[in-house]
C-alpha cells in the first residue's frame, strides 16, 4: 500500500500542476467582492478569499508554480553539485580541501536566511527564487557526491578502466556517476519537499512570488490576517497543500531508498 501511495501522491501533484489550470471551476485571478470571505460550500469547495476569488482554484493553480520552482532548483543544484563533487572527490588534493572548506563555511550559515539574502539581492522573481534555492541546496550534493566518489574511486572496476586508458571524464561519466544515481535520486526526492517549503517561506515573507499570482506561501500569508475573525479556510487549505506536497516527496524518498539504495537493508 505504501508503495502505491509513494507513486500515486506525487503523480496527483504532477497532474494538478499540468492539467489543473485548465480544469479548475473558477478563474483564480478574477475578483468578486460581493462574494468575499464565503465559507466552504458546494459552489466554492474551499471558500472564497477577501477579494471573492475561489480558494480551491487558487490552491490547484498554485501547484504549477511551486512545483516548477522546486523541480528547477533541485535539478540545477543536483547537476552542478554532482559535477563539482565528482571532480573534487576523484582528483583529491588541494582543490578538494579548498572546496570542502568552502562548502563547510556555506553550510555554517542558516540556509533559509542565506536564501532570503540572495532573493533580496537578485529581486523578487521566480528565477531568483530558483537560483537562491539551488544555491542553498548545492552544498548537500557536493558533499554527498564527493563522499560517494571517494569511496569508489579505488575499486577494481575503476582501476581497470584507468589501466584501460579511460580518462577522468569518461571514468566519472561511465563508471562512477551511474553507480551513484540511486543515492542521488533519494536525496533529490527529499530535497524537492524542502525546496517547496523554501519557496513558500520566501513568498510568505514577501520575498518570493508576488500577489496576485496564486502561490501557497502568499495564500497562507494573506489568510493569516483573517484567522482572528474566524475565516480559517483562507490559510488552512494552502497550508494543507504544502503539508501534502512535502509529505509526498518525503514518502517518495523513503520508498526510493528502500528500492534503490542497497545499504538501506543493512
Amino acid at each position: 500500500m505504501r508503495d502505491r501511495l509513494a507513486w500515486l501522491m506525487p503523480a496527483l501533484l504532477l497532474g494538478a500542476a499540468i492539467f489543473g489550470p485548465g480544469l479548475v471551476p473558477h478563474d483564480p485571478l478574477t475578483t468578486n467582492v460581493p462574494m468575499a470571505l464565503l465559507p466552504p460550500s458546494s459552489r466554492h469547495w474551499f471558500g472564497t478569499d477577501q477579494l471573492g476569488r475561489d480558494v480551491f482554484s487558487r490552491v490547484v493553480v498554485a501547484t504549477r508554480i511551486d512545483l516548477l520552482i522546486a523541480v528547477s532548483a533541485v535539478a540545477l543544484s543536483l547537476g552542478l553539485g554532482a559535477t563539482i563533487g565528482a571532480a573534487i572527490g576523484y582528483r583529491g588534493g588541494g582543490t578538494d580541501r579548498a572546496v570542502s572548506r568552502g562548502v563547510d563555511v556555506l553550510m555554517a550559515f542558516p540556509l533559509f536566511a542565506l536564501a532570503m539574502v540572495l532573493v533580496a539581492a537578485l529581486g523578487n522573481s521566480v528565477s531568483a527564487i530558483i537560483l537562491a534555492t539551488a544555491v542553498v541546496n548545492l552544498p548537500f550534493y557536493i558533499r554527498l557526491i564527493r563522499a560517494e566518489v571517494r569511496v569508489r574511486r579505488h575499486l577494481g572496476y575503476v582501476e581497470a578502466a584507468r589501466i584501460g586508458g579511460s580518462g577522468t571524464a569518461r571514468i566519472l561519466r561511465v563508471f562512477l556517476l551511474p553507480n551513484i544515481l540511486p543515492v542521488l535520486a533519494v536525496q533529490a526526492s527529499v530535497n524537492l519537499g524542502w525546496a517547496i517549503l523554501n519557496a513558500a517561506g520566501l513568498s510568505f515573507l514577501g520575498l518570493g512570488v508576488q500577489a496576485p499570482t496564486p502561490e501557497w506561501g502568499i495564500m497562507v500569508a494573506e489568510g493569516a490576517q483573517f484567522l482572528g475573525s474566524g475565516h480559517w479556510w483562507l490559510a488552512a487549505f494552502p497550508a494543507l497543500a504544502l503539508v501534502f506536497a512535502v509529505f509526498c516527496f518525503t514518502l517518495l524518498g523513503d520508498r526510493l531508498r528502500d528500492r534503490l539504495d542497497p545499504r538501506s537493508g543493512m
